[in-house]
């Protein structure tokens, strides 16, 4: 039994927790009536939405309210061969708020989906009950891997289409996990949870039903009421990259005088009044006076907050520092190794020097080597052959001219992260994950 398998089979406590989850799948595996059966079912539809699809299937001819309409916008766009980005959907039931980012599947829309994958904690990869186990299954499964999603739900849908039988849900399920061991999927910090259901029915959505008796686990939404939310599951190190220094210039309030303070984003554990920390890449170290939050005054920022914070000691820091915790600085380094995903057009030169942001840091960067790229769809290394095209997915070691403090990406989501940009059009043009760095 996996994690979140075990989180929902306790009595859930109330978890006002914001999830974050992606869905993927291919064009007829249900992805589009798995979002709406999961708008319908928690009742977060608004009703003229919802008599807007009910009269668009009455004039289709039929009976019952097709719930792929809600994302048809978008299928249309594909249809019309216009751009793709990802879609969001928002909503809520009486205990969590959820994000849902609606990838496209196709190959040629890898960019969209390492996008919409960078953010979620959570993963649903459609299977057709009919097919299996498919090559786009096994990408988008590498593609959930490659960017460190924690909770991989695999959703063998239209579970009505071959009777609702258990052998077949088994059969699938073994298939998938010998994939998984293939390609590492399931790891420490990693878990795969399987359900059977039938989104275009409802059967184990948002309520159970009575076809799949010998299915005992949850069903999709208390697995997701279950999930645990970013950053709760191990202590991370303070990180809080930063993006102003605050010193008001006129004010009649003496106090504010003397004011010094650093905004940002604390992108990964906490801090109180009181701690050590240490500035990068200087090195020095100070006290946190004070915590500010807007007007508030704070004890604690925890992750994901944007807070001020003051020094006790007058310490030069600028726009692109990083203040950590005192023994738990990462030590500012001029050459990675990461995994790229090409998002440009205009392919990747190793003669030209692209700009690296990393948190709230620019660094002027040469490509060192291309090892190897990646198939995708087959998961094997492939010679480089000096150059990356749109969707390439590579492994790659930058020279930096600047020196950035670092995570490992496996460790660290937000500070293991960077985009590559180019300098002449000031595009982003690759997103990176950190592997090493030297």
């Amino acid at each position: 039994m996996s994690q979140i398998e075990n989180l929902a089979v306790q009595t859930p406590a109330h978890n006002d927790s914001l999830l974050r989850f992606m869905t993927c799948g291919s064009v007829d595996d249900g992805k589009s009536t798995l979002i709406g059966r999961l708008l319908y079912d928690t009742k977060t539809i608004l009703a003229d939405t919802l008599t807007q699809i009910e009269r668009t299937s009455k004039k289709r001819g039929l009976e019952a309210v097709d719930l792929s309409l809600l994302t048809d916008g978008l299928q249309a766009e594909r249809e019309q061969g216009i751009t793709i980005d990802v879609a969001y959907r928002y909503f809520s039931t009486g205990t969590r708020k959820y994000i849902i980012a609606d990838a496209p599947g196709h190959e040629q829309y890898t960019r969209n989906m390492v996008t919409a994958a960078s953010t979620a904690n959570l993963a649903i990869i459609l299977i057709d009950a009919r097919k299996g186990v498919l090559t786009q299954t096994r990408r988008h499964s590498y593609l959930a891997q490659l960017v460190g999603i924690p909770h991989i739900v695999v959703a063998i849908n239209k579970m009505d289409l071959v009777d609702y039988s258990q052998a077949e849900f088994e059969r699938i399920r073994a298939s998938y996990l010998e994939f998984a061991e293939q390609i590492n999927l399931q790891r420490s910090g990693r878990d795969i949870t399987f359900v059977p259901m039938s989104a275009l029915n409802g059967d184990m959505i948002v309520d159970r039903g009575d076809s799949m008796p010998w299915y005992q686990g949850p069903t999709m939404l208390e697995l997701l009421e279950a999930a645990p939310a970013a950053h709760s599951e191990r202590a991370e190190p303070f990180r809080f990259p930063v993006q102003f220094v605050c010193r008001p210039q006129a004010s009649d309030n003496p106090e504010l005088h003397d004011f010094r303070g650093f905004m940002g984003r604390v992108e990964s554990g906490d801090i109180q009044v009181g701690d050590e920390v240490t500035a990068l890449p200087s090195g020095l170290s100070s006290r946190v006076k004070a915590i500010q939050l807007g007007e508030a005054k704070l004890e604690q920022a925890i992750t994901e907050q944007s807070v001020t914070l003051l020094l006790a000691d007058e310490i030069d820091i600028s726009r692109g520092d990083m203040i950590v915790r005192k023994n738990e600085a990462p030590s500012p380094v001029k050459q990675i190794n990461a995994m790229v995903c090409w998002l440009s057009e205009t392919a990747l030169s190793p003669a030209r020097t692209y700009i690296i942001r990393h948190t709230t840091r620019e660094t002027k960067a040469k490509v060192g080597e291309i090892a190897y790229k990646i198939d995708v769809n087959t998961t094997e290394q492939l010679a480089a052959e000096g150059s990356l095209g749109m969707n390439d997915i590579a492994s790659i070691s930058f020279k930096l001219a600047q020196p950035l403090m670092v995570d490992r990406y496996e460790n660290n989501r937000a500070t293991g992260a960077f985009i590559i940009i180019d300098e002449a059009s000031n595009n982003t043009v690759g997103a990176g994950m950190i592997q090493a760095a030297v």
